[in-house]
């Protein structure tokens, strides 16, 4: 039976170890795939230390999210709060609701919208200002903090994220499926600048199979086309992640990266290291820091899971205990891979394929369905997720373009434009490249550092400002970053672009 509040049915909630979970799920996901390949390019001594360092950046610019959200939930309850008092301003003037409005006064708490009335001694407590119970989009966010400019240039770094992803989606299964279908190769040269910039000469001349003419790249996308035509029409439709779908999604994932790091130790420990990867190797930064930063990416989605926490004065410590916990998963994924394997692809579940294993008895059937259960582990996630995610990129190219109060108006041409728009250009981008190293580089680096480093720090310097000036600055905001001083958001912009450039100047000299 639902839970009541005030006679009306609440929002639902969860604990925080649910929350936990949600969290750690919503951080691990196709980044972590593409991790034991680039530290294998970067070395393994370069990139802990790249890891660890931007696992602490994105804490901390996590940490400026939840406080930009309790901000504008104070600025919602204090327009709330002036708008009470308004009224009760204007039922003073007259005497026939004089009694009503004394009454109303006395009475304790009364709803108005989600902000409780509280008594007058009460009402100026920090506490009924600075919440997380009302979800703020950082869309809303950026609307309310940020000026047309701010808000557009948000959208448009969304907006470019949000390709990328699909892009890595879209590659990411074809792959897969192409390297399923296709014979074993190992010529590939993921060190090779032409294989970075999508040249692909070697799969273009390579045959799928010895005895057909059809060449690898050609078999990649004839399936892209066909994953596109099967999963693209979903973008015309209100298609949601129900609860079921997020839990069966989130038990293969758990199920594939466990069978992943077990497989990994049985080899290191029977047949000892075979893969030498350097210690540093500079050469390999751009991939590093791009599908570092791609794996710790939560910070669009975060609000939808703050809301429903029902301890949330707990969210920094739960937050700060998913980031250790998935770093040094990320470090065991990734460390335990590049020792076993010789050499390893870009999509990590590729390195699993049971090429030139023989059925012999129970025990080897049962690990080439596992080795297929791997290879064919992204396709399964991937495809679920794929429709949301171009739904979310048709929606904020809506709000960039479109008056969204005035949708009805516009054509039935113009609106069925948009989801088009949404599948075309990563459709047309993974078609000439295969390169998922590649695209998570340049999507983790560019829109991937925008939307984790740089939208945050502008985030909560406007939100602080905006708070300062209505609230004053005596009203203390309990869900406030411990990285308080002004100084540490100079640090993360800078940081932020220093990266960016030093990416681009090692990634195009």
């Amino acid at each position: 039976m639902p839970r009541l509040v005030n006679g009306r049915e609440a929002a639902p909630t969860y604990s925080n170890l649910v929350g936990f979970i949600f969290i750690f799920n919503l951080i691990v996901g196709t980044g972590a795939l593409t991790l034991p390949g680039v530290f294998a390019r970067a070395g393994w001594m370069l990139s802990l230390i790249v890891i660890v360092l931007l696992a602490i950046i994105s804490y901390m610019t996590v940490t400026f999210i939840i406080e930009a959200m309790a901000c504008a939930n104070a600025i919602r309850n204090w327009q709330t709060l002036q708008a009470l008092r308004q009224s009760r301003s204007s039922a003073e003037n007259s005497e026939n609701d004089d009694n009503a409005d004394d009454v109303s006064l006395a009475s304790g708490v009364e709803q108005v919208g989600d902000f409780e009335r509280v008594p007058l001694t009460i009402q100026n407590r920090e506490f009924h200002y600075y919440q997380l119970s009302h979800k703020f989009e950082l869309g809303e966010m950026a609307t309310l903090f940020f000026n047309e400019f701010g808000r557009i240039m948000f959208y448009l770094c969304l907006i470019v994220y949000l390709y990328g992803d699909l892009s890595i989606y879209s590659a990411a299964v074809a792959r897969s499926l192409r390297d399923v279908v296709c014979e074993q190769t190992n010529e590939t040269d993921t060190n090779n600048l032409m294989y970075w910039l999508g040249a692909f000469e070697n799969n273009t001349s390579r045959a799928c199979w010895k005895e057909h003419t059809i060449s690898r790249l050609n078999m990649y996308r004839v399936l892209l086309i066909g994953f596109t035509l099967i999963f693209g029409p979903f973008v015309y439709f209100n298609v949601q992640k129900t609860k079921y779908l997020q839990m069966l999604t989130a038990t293969f994932r758990w199920m594939a990266f466990t069978l992943m790091i077990c497989i990994s130790v049985k080899l290191l420990i029977s047949r000892g290291a075979k893969g030498h990867p350097e210690t540093f190797n500079v050469y390999g930064i751009p991939s590093l820091f791009g599908a570092c930063v791609y794996s710790f990416m939560c910070h669009h989605s975060l609000p939808s899971l703050l809301a429903p926490l029902r301890h949330k004065s707990m969210v920094s410590k739960i937050l700060s205990f998913d980031y250790i916990i998935i770093c040094a998963f990320y470090i065991l994924l990734a460390m335990t891979g590049i020792f076993a394997f010789e050499r390893i692809e870009d999509l990590y579940t590729l390195d699993f394929l049971p090429y030139d294993v023989a059925y012999v008895d129970f025990w080897s059937g049962l690990l080439i369905c596992i080795d297929y259960f791997l290879a064919l582990f992204p396709i399964f996630t991937l495809s679920t997720s794929f429709p949301i995610v171009a739904i979310t990129l048709k929606n904020n190219l809506q709000s960039l373009f479109l008056d969204m109060s005035q949708y009805e108006s516009y054509s039935v041409i113009l609106r069925l434009c948009f989801p088009l728009l949404a599948i075309i250009p990563p459709f047309c981008i993974t078609y000439f490249t295969e390169s998922l190293s590649s695209l998570v580089a340049f999507t983790g680096t560019y829109a991937g550092t925008g939307i984790q480093y740089i939208i945050p720090v502008f985030l909560v310097y406007f939100a602080r400002r905006t708070c300062s000036e209505l609230l004053g600055s005596g009203v203390v905001n309990r869900f406030q970053s411990p990285f308080k001083s002004s100084a540490w958001l100079v640090f993360v912009f800078i940081w932020s672009i220093l990266c960016v450039c030093l990416v681009s100047i090692n990634l195009f000299s």
